[in-house]
């Protein structure tokens, strides 16, 4: 593994001022039936890598489960608890990925890049007869899940990215992105207190857009489920286990929030989503491995989950 940092694999990029800067996206291959990247779509070739902790991982792994995708595309699972060299393939027999041969994540990065020097990140996807990584580029793995790979979508698998809406999308897209779901990282890794409240207060604000707009419809952009509700419930689904207190996005939770919290239990209850939500797996990760934010190691025992269960009436 060598040339790749994993030290690093705890640290919140920080930039002046105090506010968290998100880590650029190091492999933005795609996987396109031109393959104009060099990577054809082809069924049985590719890995998924994921964790079950991360919001930006579980994504993917929700879009592959509506699109039916899990026949053609393997999917890999790490543990949701890093040590000191990253993510670790510890649930598989032996501590070793079964397909792709290999005990952590960045084994495959430096196999890609022996010089890269960033942090090891899920999602990603994996070539599996060259162990080199394509993508980690998450918000364009699921475009291209459902964009690229129509031909081996199941039967009556939903469009997420409809053409007639994709501008509609993205403009969404990119104020959940900005303000929600890297939000509330933007909260709990602010390490001044401006920048901590600046964040905290944008977040508020779209959520409270984003109320409001679900009052007038059951999903984000009309009648029908898109990728702009995915990117928005992985995000919902950690807020009152992880990010309300662990984060410091303690206005309100979401469970007090009416619309949303519908809205949220809505999706939970439809096929695809919870059979892919391990709140155990979330609250460990966020718990054990931000040691700069709790340093105790304590791992909360609330909150209390049933509610995801209660009717949502939609």
């Amino acid at each position: 593994m060598a040339g790749v940092t994993l030290g690093a694999q705890f640290t919140a990029e920080t930039s002046t001022g105090g506010a968290f800067v998100r880590q650029p996206n190091r492999f933005s291959d795609r996987i396109t039936l031109d393959a104009a990247s060099g990577w054809p779509v082809e069924p049985h070739r590719y890995r998924l890598v994921w964790s079950a902790a991360c919001p930006w991982a579980h994504r993917s792994r929700i879009v592959l489960r509506l699109l039916g995708l899990e026949s053609v595309i393997s999917l890999g699972t790490v543990d949701p608890i890093r040590d000191e060299r990253g993510w670790r393939f510890t649930l598989d027999p032996g501590g070793r990925d079964p397909v792709l041969g290999i005990e952590y994540l960045a084994q495959a990065y430096g196999r890609t890049d022996p010089t890269y020097e960033g942090r090891v990140t899920v999602p990603c996807i994996i070539d599996q007869r060259t162990g080199k990584v394509v993508t980690n580029d998450y918000p364009q793995i699921t475009l291209d899940l459902s964009t690229q790979w129509h031909e081996f979508h199941r039967d009556g698998a939903p469009d997420l990215y409809p053409e007639s809406l994709r501008d509609e999308i993205d403009r969404v897209n990119e104020g959940i992105f900005h303000d929600i779901n890297n939000g509330v990282y933007r909260c709990g890794f602010a390490t001044s207190q401006a920048a901590y409240e600046s964040a905290y207060d944008a977040l508020f604000a779209r959520l409270d857009e984003v109320e409001e707009r679900l009052r007038r419809s059951r999903y984000l952009l009309g009648d029908s489920l898109t990728e702009a509700d995915i990117r928005l419930f992985t995000t919902l689904v950690r807020f009152d286990a992880v990010y309300h207190g662990h984060f410091k996005c303690n206005r309100n939770k979401l469970s007090e929030m009416p619309v949303l919290w519908e809205y949220a239990r809505d999706l939970y209850q439809s096929p695809g989503f919870s059979d892919t939500v391990d709140f155990d797996s979330i609250k460990r990760h966020y718990y054990l491995t931000h040691h700069e934010i709790n340093p105790s190691g304590i791992v909360p025992a609330g909150p209390d989950l049933s509610g995801w269960s209660e009717p949502a009436h939609r």
